[in-house]
């Protein structure tokens, strides 16, 4: 029984004179057992932190532990870590079995135990049938099973993931998740997963940490960071279609706190005086697109010229052109833009203000 902590970790690479930081003052905590996603776009600093972790780069500063051991300095072979990458890279010439037994017989186990321990994994990972088969033989999917379970037989302290499924099609991908999920649970060890995807991200985690730029935004649970988000960059990053932003200015007065975005007005319930320093100030306006009304432009909305939808089955992603710019708004499957100009209606009980200088969140 372990946990994971990183404690203000960093790492700077150099580059001729120059420093470049990769990861800043990195904070986190998996427990065991835990499912936790690092999650950014690319070159935000996930990767790095997990390759600090494996032990495959040195930290700058900071510390790592698992349980009571600090690893910060320990190379990667004893660290007793299972580690997944985006290239699967199984031997060829070897069947499923002796692919998924390898490391075992590296390690010096008996082959009555190394193939139990495969069984056993075969088992839980539905490839039972495979395992006589060569690598050549099995789908993208059934390859990927076949390397997931290679790192389950070593019965690894800590489960590391570098972006598995990134050259899956979608299709792999959703049949895919579950059974990382389930596996990951039966083993019970601490989880650090790596994507770019956020919906990987949402649907496999028990908590979410998104990064941008080495900096940690936000860690917590799926529905805290997309309903919660404590930074610009989070709303906009997690959920689609992302959220609409929008610049505008608070006003206080005796009919309540309003909120303008150019000559539109909308009244802000819930203040509670965490917006009286923003008074007659610009501030950063989120909405998502699941917030946003459309209407016959007659209540006095943001005027719309409907350009396009994009029909998903049970929502459309309908786009707008606005004195803004494009909006993006989520309509029902039923909804069909058969007129040009429309009005776009901002629910303000669902808006998220923002710090235009530092980003965070203010109400």
């Amino acid at each position: 029984m372990v946990d994971v902590r990183i404690r203000d970790m960093s790492r700077v690479f150099q580059d001729g004179d120059d420093e470049i930081t990769a990861v800043d003052g990195i904070d986190l905590t998996i427990e065991d057992g835990e499912f936790v996603t690092l999650v950014g776009p690319s070159g935000c600093g996930k990767t790095t932190t997990l390759r600090c972790v494996a032990g495959l780069d040195k930290p700058t500063g900071g510390t790592i532990e698992f349980g009571d051991r600090d690893v910060t300095e320990l190379p990667v072979q004893q660290r007793d870590i299972a580690l997944l990458f985006q290239d699967i890279a199984l031997y060829p010439h070897m069947s499923v079995r002796d692919n998924m037994a390898y490391g075992l017989k590296i390690a010096g186990l008996s082959k009555e135990e190394r193939y139990r321990r495969v069984e056993e994994a075969a088992s839980l990972l539905q490839i039972t049938d495979q395992l006589d088969k060569s690598p050549a033989a099995l789908s993208g999917g059934q390859q990927q099973r076949v390397a997931l379970g290679r790192s389950i037989v070593r019965d690894p302290t800590v489960f590391l993931f570098d972006e598995p499924m990134s050259d899956l099609d979608a299709k792999l991908k959703r049949d895919l998740r579950p059974v990382v999920q389930q596996v990951t649970r039966e083993i019970g060890c601490p989880v650090l997963y790596v994507t770019h995807d956020q919906e990987e991200a949402m649907t496999m985690s028990d908590r979410i940490a998104v990064m941008n730029d080495g900096h940690l935004e936000q860690v917590g649970g799926p529905k805290e960071v997309y309903t919660d988000p404590a930074t610009e960059f989070v709303s906009g990053f997690i959920g689609q279609p992302t959220t609409q932003f929008f610049d505008g200015r608070v006003r206080g007065g005796d009919g309540g706190t309003h909120l303008e975005i150019e000559e539109y007005d909308f009244a802000l319930p819930g203040t509670n005086g965490e917006l009286d320093g923003y008074a007659s100030e610009s501030i950063r306006v989120g909405v998502r697109p699941q917030n946003i009304g459309v209407d016959d432009g007659s209540k006095g909305g943001i005027p719309a010229e409907h350009v396009l939808d994009e029909p998903l089955g049970d929502e459309t992603h309908s786009f707008f052109e606005t004195e803004f710019g494009e909006i993006v708004v989520v309509t029902g499957p039923d909804f069909e833009g058969g007129q040009r100009e429309y009005g776009l209606v901002l629910d303000p009980e669902h808006a998220k203000l923002f710090d235009p200088d530092s980003g965070v969140r203010v109400a």
